[in-house]
């Protein structure tokens, strides 16, 4: 075998393998985690024990030697793909807070008291601005919420996301009472329910919205909307209402049967995981006007109303089930607090033929 002849070029060899070369940047992380602690430090409880940094957050369950028989609930969630809206606006704390408000108000639907969350941040390249800014939403989410932020993880997925992609996820842990835990077993004919006003789309729906709008009808997110007294954009990416502590009140001020979250799949199908078999929910539209997004999104997509109601929340955002003779004081107390709450149905006998939810009616306005 004869030796190639020289040709006069040098040929540098690779570099050696390193994570920074897989694109993995450590000092990056770093970086984020430095810039996350001003306020991660702020979404503590009393009972919250060590610091960032640590592998596993503490939390002091001596605080449930307060309960005579503490019952622990968990709940785990994420914001779907609302998330390519904050990508597309370069606006990222809301999104923190969404994370929030999906997975506390999940644990008060049993009157769950939150207690703390962890959450997990996946990104195609750690920019520590940008995880520091979603960790503020999901801290100052926390502070809202009434719980601790005991830890969590970024995750940098070189080849799997592209630089500028992320997704989110959270777990949250509660405690209630056993004697005092929420759920269907409650419910009673005569029972009336409470709707609670959305903020607007909160954190479902946003692949029918993102569809509809930005895909077929080609608007763009900086667009201004008249109806939305601003751009289509801010609409989009308005923080998800966090209900926990309003819903605490509500069961401390006056006597609550149930909760449900309205999150994905609508009123009816939500309302319905917390109606027993033999009751029936009837909910009339009447008693409240959607905000404008949920008719921009029917009227410019040409979606069919029973589309929009089984895909997004139409203006609520919590629901309460309580007794006849809750229903004044379970008002007055959500309007103390600022939610604008209403009477928005009734539980009755179900018949033969009834579903367990039905919307009745047209909406107001």
């Amino acid at each position: 075998m004869t030796e190639p002849e020289p040709t006069g070029e040098t040929r540098a060899e690779p570099a050696g393998a390193s994570y920074a070369a897989a694109g993995v940047d450590i000092e990056a992380g770093d970086r984020a985690v430095g810039l996350m602690k001003e306020w991660v430090r702020k979404a503590q409880r009393p009972e919250s024990l060590g610091g960032l940094g640590g592998f596993a957050g503490l939390f002091d369950a001596s605080v449930l030697k307060r309960y005579e028989r503490p019952l622990l609930a968990s709940a785990t969630d994420g914001v779907g793909t609302k998330v390519a809206v904050a990508q597309k606006m370069d606006i990222h704390d809301s999104i923190g807070h969404d994370l929030v408000a999906m997975v506390v108000d999940d644990l008060v639907v049993c009157g769950a008291e939150p207690l703390f969350m962890t959450d997990y941040i996946c990104v195609g390249k750690v920019v520590p601005e940008r995880v520091a800014q979603i960790v503020k939403g999901i801290a100052e989410g926390c502070v809202l919420a009434g719980c601790a932020l005991v830890g969590g993880e970024t995750a940098e997925h070189p080849g799997l996301l592209g630089e500028d992609e992320y997704d989110v996820a959270g777990a949250g842990t509660g405690v209630v009472e056993a004697d005092a835990l929420l759920g269907a077993d409650r419910l009673r004919a005569g029972d009336v329910v409470l709707g609670m006003a959305s903020s607007g789309l909160h954190s479902n729906g946003y692949s029918l919205v993102r569809h509809v709008l930005l895909e077929r009808a080609g608007w763009t997110l900086e667009r201004r909307v008249e109806e939305f007294g601003r751009t289509l954009g801010e609409e989009l990416l308005e923080p998800t209402r966090i209900y926990s502590l309003d819903c605490l009140a509500l069961t401390r001020t006056t006597s609550v049967h149930a909760f449900s979250h309205i999150t994905g799949g609508g009123l009816a199908n939500n309302l319905a995981r917390v109606v027993p078999d033999g009751l029936h929910a009837r909910i009339d539209r009447s008693t409240w006007t959607p905000g404008p997004v949920f008719g921009l999104v029917g009227e410019v997509g040409r979606v069919e109303p029973a589309e929009l109601e089984k895909t997004l929340n139409m203006g609520v955002g919590m629901a309460a089930v309580v007794p006849p003779g809750s229903v004044d004081a379970a008002l007055a107390t959500l309007a103390e607090r600022g939610v604008d709450a209403w009477v928005a149905g009734e539980i009755t006998e179900r018949g033969d033929a009834d579903a367990a939810v039905t919307l009745t009616g047209e909406y107001a306005g």
